[in-house]
């Protein structure tokens, strides 16, 4: 059974940083993309970055881009996500998720969620 653990989230001041870690167990980690998604209050859930299972390709949504930074490290079976310049409008929950193509990510194709991490930016 994958399960997949979200930590680091947290309040932040705008303009601060904060950095997302996510756990996976229960697959062969290397041979996945990663990736993050994200749901603020009353919307839907939304892309936010991904990383190719050897880290050589990365995808951000252009609303990130440039100030997000995704990373793994298959030893630790860990991705990250790192959060620069962070504002009001990142304020949700963070959640990862496992694929076996960066081309994947489309929040429909993912059948269940772990419980994500709270980051709220005020501002």
């Amino acid at each position: 059974q994958v399960q997949l653990v979200e930590s680091g989230g947290g309040l932040v001041q705008a303009g601060g940083s904060l950095r997302l870690s996510c756990a996976a167990s229960g697959l062969t980690f290397s041979t996945y993309a990663m990736g993050w998604f994200r749901q603020a209050p009353g919307k839907v859930r939304e892309f936010v970055a991904a990383i190719s299972w050897s880290g050589s390709n990365e995808r951000y949504a252009g609303s990130v881009k440039g100030r997000f930074t995704i990373s793994r490290d298959n030893a630790k079976n860990t991705v990250y996500l790192q959060m620069n310049s962070l504002k009001p409008e990142d304020t949700a929950v963070y959640y990862c998720a496992a694929h076996p193509s960066i081309e994947g990510f489309v929040p429909a194709v993912f059948r269940s969620w772990g419980q994500g991490t709270q980051v709220t930016v005020t501002s």
